[in-house]
């Protein structure tokens, strides 16, 4: 399987999203459908656009993005409890219908506002086994008619979604891209995904991520085609290894420095402040423990001072160093790739013209 490339756009209610530099209108239509189309331009598949209650509205943004493109794959970020799953299910095949196929999801279980949405608190296993059944029914209401289900969490009877999925070349319907790396989080991926996404975590970390899930699928008696594996990491791309760098660690010092004076002791984490203590995140933090360096060019070093999600290592270098680092999660079975670096638009340029080539050629 071909390698895909996707980029990040920051649907954000604040500008200065990791430092992107644009302000007046940074959340326009205008403004997205500049990114969207700059990503066109310079070879990317699409973009995942994220979610959280306190921001603008995922599946909305993703909507205007694709009218205004023509080949530009949103990969929108959703949440079981924010939708009920026979809505979802309509309300995307309606938009892959309108698209030609453009659309892809991102399941996202980790904790958010739920009050403010009306959804209900649950521990670990509740969570994760509702979003199990979110996925199933989902999947069922994309390729079955007349779907009966009667879970723990939800329920239709003689439900049919319209229109209809229209298998494509490569998918029966849009991937179902998932993360978490708790044990509850790594059965439904390796159950019920079709992509599990990683952080910018170590060569060995994902290698050894990536047996467990086979072995688990396994385990599990997947019915689904074989789980594909993914990687969402901040490339800081520079025209010389001394200057991505110099450029890094002056921008880290800008962190530390931004961090020491704010009341906020983790000011990267914005509306969504439970995201610290999910175990994906806290297995980056930890890394910053086993130096500011590891591989040949992961820089834990923004962990430690707000950076969170895929802000909290970065792959630093040419890029000639960064797409030889990226080649070699590759080489461990990573065929989905969500990259970005700020200023979003500059990047997107950049490594467009620069770090794409060297990873297609």
């Amino acid at each position: 399987m071909s390698s895909e490339f996707l980029w990040y756009i920051p649907n954000q209610t604040d500008p200065g999203h990791r430092g992107d530099d644009t302000v007046d209108g940074h959340n326009s239509l205008d403004t997205l459908t500049r990114h969207a189309l700059a990503l066109e331009e310079h070879g990317f598949t699409g973009a995942l656009i994220g979610t959280g209650w306190g921001r603008p509205d995922t599946f909305t943004v993703a909507t205007a993005l694709a009218a205004r493109t023509t080949t530009f794959e949103p990969l929108a970020a959703i949440r079981p409890g924010y939708w009920r799953p026979a809505n979802f299910a309509a309300a995307s095949a309606t938009l892959d219908h309108l698209t030609g196929g453009r659309l892809r999801i991102n399941i996202v279980s980790g904790k958010d506002d739920l009050a403010a949405y009306g959804d209900a608190e649950g521990d670990q296993a509740d969570r994760y086994a509702r979003t199990r059944e979110f996925l199933q029914l989902v999947r069922r209401l994309w390729t079955e008619e007349n779907v009966t289900f009667r879970g723990e969490h939800f329920r239709v009877e003689n439900s049919t979604v319209a229109p209809r999925i229209v298998p494509r070349e490569g998918r029966r319907h849009p991937k179902l891209y998932f993360g978490g790396a708790s044990s509850a989080a790594e059965h439904v991926a390796a159950a019920e995904a079709d992509v599990q996404l990683f952080w910018g975590e170590p060569l060995d970390g994902v290698a050894e991520r990536i047996e467990r899930l086979r072995a688990l699928s396994d385990q599990l008696g997947r019915e689904h085609p074989p789980l594909e594996f993914g990687l969402r990491i901040t490339t800081f791309v520079r025209d010389t290894t001394e200057q991505a760098w110099a450029d890094a660690e002056a921008a880290v010092a800008q962190m530390a420095a931004r961090q020491a004076n704010s009341t906020n002791p983790h000011p990267a984490e914005g509306a969504n402040p439970h995201r610290r203590n999910a175990v994906g995140q806290q297995r980056l933090l930890d890394l910053a423990t086993r130096g500011d360096v590891l591989d040949d060019n992961l820089y834990t070093a923004p962990g430690r001072y707000g950076g969170g999600g895929a802000a909290t290592t970065w792959l630093v270098g040419s890029a000639e160093d960064v797409a030889k680092s990226l080649r070699k999660y590759e080489d461990l079975g990573i065929t989905h790739f969500v990259l970005s670096d700020t200023p979003y638009l500059r990047e997107i340029e950049r490594q467009g013209n620069e770090l794409l080539p060297l990873l297609r050629g």
